[in-house]
């Protein structure tokens, strides 16, 4: 096998926040779309919970605390550098071929890749195999109006992925179409729900939104923050106030709160909670862990979002759930 042949071959998995990234390659580790990955997943909150999701890989690496395109950058060339030393070292024993970077929702796809092909040691142990960019059906239009990063997300995808399009209504996904069109007019676009792939409507003739120009536009700095629930109540009651105050939280705050998820564990079990903005999504009951111990993140919220004030979320968390308790 020639030293080309035998390359890492990369898949860049990207999206703006929520769009559903690792639901979808949960779907395919099921379903062994790829043979044996090894899977690199960046979150820019501290705590991760993705990779609660993807257990079918054969090799999982999480890099937390930043994005890989700024603030772990180095994290993520030297992580590259340590696969492909592993790969060196160890020819005479079957070696993954397929490396999978799930990245988080605030990284360009373009940019990783650059970071990539600059590195003279990685360029000639790795090759881009593609780069899908995940698209969520429900906010896609409003993203792509407002969010120069969700533009730059996808002029850089070979494929686009249009995910929760069970929950769209028919108009919306062909002007959705017709505007991915116009903005990668050289992608490929498939459908997918719940990581499965679905029939794609034939949006020919469906017209695309004019698209305001965002050259310049300055963006509001998202930040992320984690909640510990353990911190505000224990008991059996704690559950019931979480819920109400997230559910208060989001109707009043959800334009600016752009992401919510975190396992919770509840009355009934472990529970993974996700919301895009006021969208939650349903929730999904997780395996109870192994006697060994309990994942250090259970029980932690990530928030995700803009203009938000730290200090008064806090505080109304802990009015509500001493409220419940009482």
């Amino acid at each position: 096998m020639s030293s080309e042949e035998n390359r890492l071959r990369l898949t860049i998995l990207g999206g703006f926040l929520g769009a559903g990234k690792s639901t979808w390659l949960r779907h395919q580790l099921f379903a062994k779309t790829y043979d044996q990955p090894h899977v690199i997943v960046n979150e820019v909150a501290s705590h991760a919970v993705d990779d609660t999701l993807l257990k079918g890989a054969r090799c999982l690496d999480v890099l937390a605390g930043g994005c890989v395109c700024c603030d772990q950058k180095e994290q993520m060339i030297a992580l590259l550098h340590r696969i492909c030393n592993d790969r060196s070292r160890k020819q005479d024993t079957p070696q993954t071929r397929q490396l999978v970077f799930e990245m988080s929702g605030v990284a360009d796809p373009g940019q990783v890749l650059t970071a990539i092909q600059n590195d003279p040691i990685l360029n000639r142990h790795i090759i881009l195999e593609e780069i899908i960019v995940v698209v969520d059906a429900l906010h896609g239009l409003e993203q792509l109006r407002t969010e120069p990063l969700s533009r730059r997300q996808i002029e850089a995808a070979d494929q686009i992925l249009i995910t929760k399009t069970d929950s769209c209504d028919a108009q919306t996904l062909e002007t959705l179409l017709a505007t991915l069109r116009q903005v990668n007019p050289a992608s490929e676009r498939r459908a997918s729900v719940f990581g499965v792939e679905e029939p794609l409507a034939d949006a020919s003739s469906a017209q695309p939104v004019q698209l305001p120009d965002l050259d310049g536009l300055t963006e509001e700095p998202l930040s992320s923050w984690s909640l510990n629930l353990d911190e505000y109540g224990t008991d059996e009651n704690s559950w019931v106030g979480f819920s109400v105050w997230l559910s208060a939280m989001l109707h009043s705050h959800g334009n600016h709160m752009v992401r919510v998820k975190g396992v919770v564990r509840t009355p009934g079990g472990r529970l993974l909670l996700q919301s895009v903005r006021k969208v939650m999504q349903a929730p999904e009951m997780l395996p109870d862990l192994p006697a060994s111990g309990e994942r250090s993140s259970d029980n932690t919220i990530v928030l995700i979002g803009r203009g938000m004030n730290q200090e008064r979320i806090h505080k109304s968390l802990h009015h509500v759930m001493t409220k419940t308790a009482n």
